[in-house]
């Protein structure tokens, strides 16, 4: 099943495989990509702004994507991924990321990568 999708993320606990992207930036600039992503056919399966942790509040986002990629942009897709970098930017213009002790940056990633996990271990038989 993990080789029918594509993991987007700035997480670096995260581990990838071949067609997996790996972003080395913020959690808008993983945002930007799965949009881009979504312009050239490819489909989310993660929602982007999943969990009750706020964009404003982690510096990790991983988003799964289907690897197949369609002949038409999947628009609810593109519906979803815009808005919820819109609402990630409003979030981060309103209170900026603070900066956080290693520590802290690690239970962050954790938390990052058991949200991925759950989305990995959920996905249809037929994707």
């Amino acid at each position: 099943m993990r080789n029918r999708v594509i993991v987007v993320t700035n997480n670096g606990s995260v581990e990838l495989l071949e067609q997996d992207i790996f972003v080395a930036g913020t959690l808008l600039d993983v945002l930007r990509r799965c949009r881009d992503l979504v312009h050239q056919g490819h489909q989310l399966i993660s929602h982007p702004l999943v969990s009750s942790v706020k964009p404003n509040e982690t510096p990790y986002k991983s988003v799964v994507l289907t690897k197949q990629r369609s002949a038409q942009i999947d628009f609810r897709s593109l519906s979803i991924i815009e808005a919820s970098l819109h609402t990630a930017e409003r979030m981060l213009r309103e209170r900026p990321l603070q900066k956080y002790p290693e520590r802290i940056l690690q239970d962050f990633q954790f938390i990052d990568r058991d949200l991925l996990e759950s989305a990995l271990s959920s996905i249809p038989l037929y994707i």
